[in-house]
């Protein structure tokens, strides 16, 4: 009899059912060469040279795995929503302003679909990213451990906010910034996942690894993986210890360490994160019937710019529904 700390794994797993799908695979296989083609056939103006942020949404970490890897969608049965708005904690003008918005389900016969929306606003630039996910999870043995593989594809979308210029708005390349077709962006994720062990990795804007190195661009995150283990630690406690890394392009790679201490069912619980870039994070939740969630975090500055800001406020709320 599963007890409360079991992972509500998604679906039809079940001894009879643990055969590999060759055809869920084959089927994966499909839609991650249709959706690499897009750009050949013109749908989407190019590959974009975006790498994934330096400083990601501290949802990723516990609340909402999927804004970091697409093989996490549709892990739980259900329909899962999040939104997330973070901003300087002392905000100035001009300052970065990030809002994303997710939602994940179960589709059935072992596939998950999502879909992921992020803004991101810092001085002039405002970057609009949307992106659907497969995601397909395949069980290996009779006691629920899956193997998941997911992919998303979307539009990556920039233009200068005219209204915030100051000099002249009429300036001819203003303009062609601004009419620029949308970039095509692709992303992958794998992970294991049993009842209280995860493994998993995934590459953002995948095409923009294989490009020249002249192409490419830095300061970003090119892959990302991560490891946790839950530790019960009574009836009414949880602890989950993870290690992260992050690969990061013309830069020092950087790893985060930490844990999320769960309480009550679900019902509260505090997490922190240290990374070596030399900041933290550190959060709270609450939940109520495991159906609401709110939660806020703060990150610390990293070193090289605490004389100018105290660092990121991070508000998110979840919905899970259709349990």
């Amino acid at each position: 009899m599963c007890n409360k700390f079991c992972s509500s794994f998604r679906g039809d797993i079940h001894p009879r059912n643990v055969k590999p799908s060759f055809s869920g695979v084959v089927a994966f296989l499909s839609v991650l060469t249709v959706l690499f083609l897009l750009p050949v056939t013109g749908l989407a103006q190019n590959f974009s040279k975006t790498a994934g942020s330096l400083q990601p949404l501290g949802m990723q970490y516990f609340t909402n795995q999927y804004l970091a890897n697409p093989a996490m969608a549709g892990l739980d049965t259900g329909l899962h929503i999040s939104t997330a708005y973070r901003a300087q904690f002392n905000e100035s003008p001009g300052s970065p302003v990030t809002k994303s918005a997710a939602a994940d389900y179960y589709v059935g016969n072992r596939v998950g679909a999502g879909i992921n929306i992020f803004n991101d606003e810092a001085g002039l630039i405002n970057r609009t990213r949307v992106a659907l996910t497969y995601a397909y999870h395949l069980p290996v043995n009779d006691r629920g451990d899956r193997l998941n593989f997911g992919i998303s594809a979307g539009f990556n979308n920039e233009r200068l906010d005219r209204s915030a210029i100051v000099g002249n708005e009429d300036d001819p390349s203003i303009g062609l910034y601004n009419r620029r077709e949308a970039f095509f962006e692709g992303d992958f994720g794998v992970a294991y996942t049993s009842e209280k062990f995860t493994l998993q990795a995934s590459v953002p804007n995948i095409m923009n690894t294989f490009r020249k190195e002249e192409n490419r661009t830095i300061d970003g995150a090119i892959f990302y993986a991560a490891l946790s283990y839950k530790l019960p630690v009574s009836e009414e406690v949880m602890i989950e210890p993870k290690a992260c890394f992050r690969g990061v392009r013309g830069y020092d790679n950087l790893f985060d360490f930490g844990a999320n201490a769960t309480f009550f069912n679900n019902l509260f619980n505090v997490f922190g994160m240290y990374h070596t870039s030399k900041n933290y994070t550190l959060g709270a939740g609450l939940s109520y019937k495991n159906t609401l969630g709110v939660h806020a975090m703060y990150t610390s500055q990293t070193s090289g710019l605490k004389n100018y800001t105290d660092g990121m406020f991070e508000l998110g709320l979840t919905l899970n529904l259709f349990k």
